[in-house]
């Protein structure tokens, strides 16, 4: 709203300088004195939009590696795996670039959520395996983080066991990033909020000085501010992402490549989202992964 406020009124300027050039040059013109009067009367009529401070509060999140990632980062060999009958990941191979910031979209959420796991060694593949680059550094943010705050700490506490820096000061600096100033800092994990739970995380994953990132539905119960300043850092981060996101903006700003599941098979493309989404080369690998599982159900 306020960016719509201020180019109308960019437009508004405009044409006041117009209106106040042609009354300045004419004014005294006999011939063009009635259009010189026309053009006062129009002036007087423009008024600029009022844009008010906004009483909005924004996080700061900013991932900064603590070292630079290398040409190695990820190679994923022949994965799968079955979770409660189902096979969620099907021989699953790729290989990650430096510069990589990959949205995995689609349906499948089980399938996202399984991959992320796995990369992130907390379970392991039925077949298959991963290897991560020797100067690759992972952080996970998790989309159940539930376990995570079931203890008894407060929120400085809970994070300062993630931090190589001890000191209270350092701490707090990362929590007051994300809007916990003063009595917040000291909030019980256990009793907060779902936004403010992911907000922790992301104070987790910004205090790490990890390379790689692994987010998981990390903009469920934010708010648009918080989506906005999310969005925001990791178009920034210099290092590599595994993300998942409903959100189409943060997918469509922040991914240059795009990963999908279909039967547990992946589709894998170098490209924006919204060309991923317009390509008839991928909707018809959709249709044929789709297809296959259908006879797969019928057999």
């Amino acid at each position: 709203m306020i960016r719509q406020m201020k180019e109308a009124n960019r437009k508004k300027e405009e044409k006041i300088k117009e209106l106040k050039e042609f009354i300045a040059r004419f004014a005294a013109n006999a011939a063009k004195s009635k259009q010189a009067t026309s053009r006062k009367r129009a002036l007087e009529k423009i008024e600029l939009e009022e844009i008010r401070p906004s009483s909005r509060k924004y996080p700061y999140i900013d991932f900064r590696p603590d070292r630079e990632i290398g040409n190695e980062v990820l190679e994923v060999s022949h994965l799968s795996k079955t979770i409660e009958g189902e096979k969620v990941l099907d021989d699953v191979s790729f290989v990650l670039n430096r510069t990589d910031k990959v949205a995995f979209v689609g349906p499948n959420e089980k399938a996202k959520t399984t991959l992320f796991r796995i990369l992130s060694g907390e379970i392991e593949p039925d077949e298959g395996d991963y290897k991560w680059g020797l100067t690759t550094r992972v952080s996970y943010f998790p989309k159940d983080n539930t376990k995570d705050f079931s203890g008894t700490e407060n929120i400085v506490e809970w994070l300062t066991q993630y931090s190589e820096n001890k000191d209270v000061t350092y701490v707090r600096g990362f929590l007051g990033r994300m809007l916990f100033a003063g009595e917040d800092g000291v909030k019980f994990v256990r009793i907060l909020s779902g936004g403010e739970k992911v907000r922790v995380m992301l104070s987790k994953l910004m205090i790490s000085g990890a390379n790689v990132l692994i987010l998981d539905e990390p903009t469920d119960h934010l708010d648009m501010e918080s989506i906005t300043a999310l969005n925001t850092g990791l178009v920034k981060f210099p290092g590599v992402l595994l993300f998942s996101s409903r959100d189409h903006q943060v997918v469509q700003t922040t991914a240059n490549r795009i990963m999908e599941f279909i039967n547990g098979r992946l589709i894998d493309k170098m490209t924006t989202y919204d060309e991923y989404l317009e390509s008839d080369e991928m909707a018809r690998k959709r249709f044929t992964y789709t297809l296959s599982e259908n006879e797969e159900s019928d057999d």
